[in-house]
């Protein structure tokens, strides 16, 4: 398991700013930015653009993730731990079961993709 990491990047810097929408403008223009390993505790994530990201062992505990479309990302080892994920689409090889076992108990997600 890997420590959840706070990275120097630009675009992760925004959303611990609380700035999904520069996020995800930044996003549509074309620049990249690394999610993977990140720590993204605590924070109000609604409205963000993952479309196709690669967010292993990314770290959502206690974010409100409301209505985040996660079809398409790698979410191998991401914690969901104690976050609002009402209304979020999620890989459809990710069971309901695998999803609540990581929102009420914290464990790791178990996710593999050929993307």
């Amino acid at each position: 398991m890997t420590t959840p990491q706070i990275s120097q990047d630009p675009m992760y810097l925004m959303l611990r700013d609380d700035n999904v929408e520069g996020f995800n403008q930044a996003r549509e223009s074309g620049q990249s930015c690394d999610l993977t390993g990140c720590d993204l505790r605590g924070l109000d994530l609604r409205k963000l653009n993952v479309s196709g990201m690669d967010l292993t062992d990314t770290y959502f505990r206690g974010s409100d993730l409301r209505g985040i479309d996660f079809r398409g990302c790698q979410l191998g080892g991401a914690s969901l731990a104690d976050a609002k994920i009402s209304g979020c689409y999620f890989p459809p090889e990710l069971s309901a079961e695998e999803i609540r076992l990581s929102v009420t108990m914290g464990t790791r997600l178990r996710h593999t993709s050929n993307m």
